[in-house]
């Protein structure tokens, strides 16, 4: 039996990288999975990696910085499978990098709402659902740029350091009305938007690269396991945390 048998669950910027990752352990561990992203194409590969492979999933089209989406999402997740027991937030998109004094305040903005504000819009809808069947479990994803800053690309880092807020304030409100609330900060992990952070940024890239004091990249696949396992029931005991899974690269 799985760690997630027979849980539902919700994953957010599941079409690829991270997202597709948590998703695929979801299904791996036993849950049925709403796939849910604004690429549609991405979004349904991963249903079918899915199917692939015995699991049980549904694509649902969402843009998680609207909140009539967002609503629209979860409420897809409740009619198609009943309920809503855990839920992974993993959408974020980073609208641009550079020294402050040069960053535009409109990309500043969307980068917050890209990152930020569509963590809450989630949970919002996310805990309501939860609350109607008792309960469940919440997954942010953050980062290791909000535990001490990251240069040139402070939009994104201070973004993220409000998810660590979000998720610690939410797991003290809804803690004793069963809905566990953590958070994972991802080290330098090898997905997409990385390699494409790299290319924009090749003064610090090689730096990234070695900042782990295992010496070498995380994969997506090392974030999922532990997010599954967070939104396990083995993780009864556990909210309100920040878990990094980042090779050491808090501690260097």
């Amino acid at each position: 039996m799985g760690l997630l048998e027979n849980k539902i669950g919700v994953v957010t910027g599941a079409g690829q990288g991270i997202g597709r990752a948590i998703a695929l352990s979801y299904a791996r561990e036993g849950a049925s999975v709403v796939v849910a992203d604004f690429n549609e194409e991405m979004g349904t590969q991963t249903v079918a990696l899915i199917q692939d492979n015995g699991g049980n999933a549904t694509f649902v089209h969402g843009d998680v910085s609207v909140e009539e989406s967002v609503q629209a999402m979860v409420e897809a997740a409740v009619q198609t499978y009943g309920r809503l027991d855990i839920a992974c937030n993993s959408a974020a998109v980073s609208r641009g990098s550079g020294p402050i004094h040069e960053f535009e305040r409109k990309v500043f903005d969307q980068t917050l709402e890209m990152c930020l504000t569509n963590t809450w819009l989630c949970m919002k809808y996310e805990i309501a659902a939860m609350l109607e069947t008792g309960g469940g479990a919440i997954v942010n994803i953050s980062s290791n740029s909000s535990l001490r800053g990251q240069a040139y690309n402070t939009a994104y880092a201070a973004a993220k350091g409000g998810v660590n807020i979000l998720t610690k304030s939410s797991a003290a409100e809804y803690g004793a009305m069963g809905i566990r609330i953590n958070a994972v900060s991802p080290g330098v992990i090898r997905t997409p938007g990385v390699e494409q952070y790299f290319a924009e940024q090749p003064k610090i890239a090689e730096g990234l690269k070695k900042a782990a004091v295992m010496n070498r990249l995380g994969e997506p696949e090392e974030i999922a396991e532990a997010v599954s396992f967070l939104s396990s029931d083995r993780a009864s005991f556990i909210t309100g945390q920040l878990l990094s899974v980042d090779g050491g690269g808090a501690i260097r």
